[in-house]
């Protein structure tokens, strides 16, 4: 904020095409004058700079209806990693991966030619019950989990003996033990906030204005959500629920008198639940300059959930916005013979757009604020959603329409505002016509490799569309050695998931992909393993591997996405749809440490295939 100039707020532009198309290419919308004011730069000056940077404004212009997309992707395609944080292993995180070692890891991804690192939602959890730990149930999709804050990274943080042990041992399990991860970095961060509030710590980098800012900046959304965390903390130590539905009924709306005299006598349990909120916000926000300084032109891709929990700190804070009765879902289809029933909410249709900003628009900034690309995680909502009663069952459930047009829309202004690429998961049945208002948005579609599949059998990559995203695999399949193996049908036949007789016409249907997938390689110029065994020596299946990720970035897909999983060969899943307790699903951590990722020869070789299929253009 200027303290002694005036700042003269510029009139609308006449042209806002023209306006968005200039700042995309750097053109600052208003320049300085003697007295220290602000004016705003004529359309007319736009046109002449865009013609001196040889940008082509007719047609530039005429495309520009669309999302943003960088002017690199059209020079070359590119490629990037995928991982889910928590799945990172290092010798200095507590248990769970963090955000230092997100940035760790963009920096290995600069080295190896990438431009983007991918991950999971990053939305809150419930803290009071770290057990739910689904990143597509968030609590609440606008504020970010304080669970990944790198707590020894914090300025002027230090630890006793005591910690030191019981990070040890979090930090050799195979699973992330979120509860006691919890306990611990809510223990060690509530005892420095305590101390930096106090005045005990001097740092250099948390400036109390600064966080004040911070909290004047999140206004009412930010502090119910704190609030929200103090009752539901006080609920769960008392024998009660995280989640407010099962709260007293005194406490289930924020606007109650007794939630209001509650928030008196907790201004500051609330205030700390707010400044964990910051230190995530710093700390993600300097993942995403190192990724950018290391050379990721896109930096990070975040992935959106399509809903959140029904008992969670956004259904209670803003309710009004929310289907009231109803969960998201899906009907029957192969995989889930009977339907199902996410249990997740839903934006009601007639508001999910309204206002300004919008609940739509608003949940958009907060992950584009980080962000060079986002994933909508099941693209069909932006269409119609399938919302199941609270009493009945995914038989009793209908698809509900939602505003097409208008939602793209936002996501249209949202991506060129933040400069951020969207992604589209458009999986599934579809609503007729959906596919094509994605492509004319320029709403990149989401491609995996074992669904790419025609009559004939695998697509070859070449016929891959140019405005997608290709994939060998994702968060909810089989790595490439277990598809091989056809792991993920045994899955769902050990989880019963599918009746026996559809499962084994599965996996007779396994072997001939295996066939299918050979003779594509082989019609490539690739040398194919022998599609009989359902099991591969170690060498070819780094051959395998190898191969299909280099066959694959030959498509002309704008990017593509290397799952670090797959290249570290993890034998477990990290999600197995459909299942809940049978399977420790988003628990898995990788079988690699973070620092050894770089000396791994599969990881060097895949990305070196890169390297040279998709270089970076000069």
């Amino acid at each position: 904020m200027p303290d002694e100039k005036q700042l003269r707020q510029p009139k609308a532009p006449a042209d806002p095409e023209l306006d968005a198309l200039a700042q995309s290419h750097g053109i600052a919308p208003t320049r300085p004058e003697p007295d220290g004011t602000e004016v705003p730069v004529s359309d007319e000056t736009k046109r002449k700079l865009l013609a001196a940077l040889k940008v082509d404004i007719e047609a530039e212009t005429r495309d520009g209806s669309g999302c943003f997309l960088p002017d690199f992707l059209r020079d070359a395609p590119v490629w990037g990693i995928s991982i889910q944080l928590y799945e990172l292993r290092s010798s200095r995180n507590w248990g769970i991966g963090d955000f230092a070692d997100l940035s760790e890891l963009c920096a290995m991804a600069g080295d190896w030619g990438a431009d983007f690192v991918g991950l999971n939602p990053l939305h809150a959890p419930f803290l009071a019950d770290p057990a739910r730990c689904s990143p597509y149930e968030p609590s609440n999709k606008h504020w970010l989990n304080p669970l990944y804050i790198a707590v020894d990274r914090v300025e002027g943080w230090t630890g006793s003996a005591e910690e030191m042990d019981a990070i040890a041992a979090l930090r050799s399990a195979d699973l992330v033990d979120y509860r006691k991860v919890a306990d611990l970095k809510m223990t060690a961060l509530r005892r420095y906030w305590r101390d930096w509030r106090g005045g005990n710590i001097k740092t250099s980098l948390l400036d109390a204005s600064e966080f004040e800012q911070f909290e004047l900046a999140g206004g009412e959304s930010l502090r119910l959500h704190a609030l929200f965390e103090v009752i539901s903390a006080e609920q769960v130590c008392t024998g009660g629920s995280a989640g407010w539905r099962d709260w007293p009924e005194e406490l289930q709306h924020p606007q109650n008198a007794a939630v209001r005299e509650f928030a008196q006598s907790r201004l500051s349990e609330t205030e700390f639940y707010i400044w964990l909120q910051w230190i995530a916000h710093l700390q993600l926000e300097e993942a995403a300059y190192a990724a950018r300084h290391a050379g990721l032109r896109i930096g990070l891709y975040l992935d959106l959930a399509v809903g959140e929990a029904l008992d969670g700190s956004a259904t209670w804070s803003e309710r009004d916005v929310y289907v009231a009765s109803a969960s998201v879902g899906g009907p029957p289809d192969p995989w889930a013979i009977t339907g199902q029933d996410w249990r997740l909410a839903a934006y009601l249709p007639n508001r999910i757009a309204d206002g300004e900003p919008s609940p739509y628009r608003s949940m958009i900034d907060s992950a584009m604020r980080y962000a060079g690309a986002i994933r909508i995680d099941h693209a069909a909502a932006l269409s119609r959603l399938f919302l199941v009663p609270f009493d009945g069952t995914p038989a009793d459930g209908a698809y509900v329409d939602y505003p097409n047009a208008d939602l793209i829309k936002v996501l249209q202004e949202a991506s060129h505002a933040h400069r951020s690429i969207v992604i589209g998961e458009d999986l599934g049945n579809l609503p007729e016509g959906l596919k094509e208002d994605l492509q004319d948005a320029n709403i990149l579609s989401y491609r995996i490799f074992s669904y790419e599949k025609d009559d004939d059998g695998f697509i070859p990559a070449e016929d891959y569309p140019e405005l997608a995203l290709a994939c060998v695999s994702t968060h909810d399949h089989q790595t490439l050695e277990g598809w091989w193996k056809g792991a993920d049908v045994q899955a769902r036949i050990d989880h019963d998931l599918v009746p026996a007789a559809l499962a084994q016409k599965d996996l007779d249907l396994r072997k001939q992909e295996r066939r299918e997938i050979c003779e594509l390689l082989e019609s490539a110029g690739f040398k194919a393993p022998d599609p009989q065994g359902s099991k591969l020596d170690p060498q070819e299946l780094d051959r395998f591997i190898i191969d299909l990720h280099t066959l694959l970035a030959q498509s002309p897909s704008l990017l593509f996405s290397v799952r670090l999983a797959d290249l570290t060969k993890e034998p477990q899943p990290t999600n197995i749809p459909g299942t809940s307790t049978s399977h420790p699903n988003w628990r898995t951590r990788l079988s690699v440490m973070l620092e050894d990722l770089d000396e791994l020869p599969l990881v060097q070789d895949v990305t070196d295939a890169l390297r040279r299929v998709r270089p970076k253009s000069i």
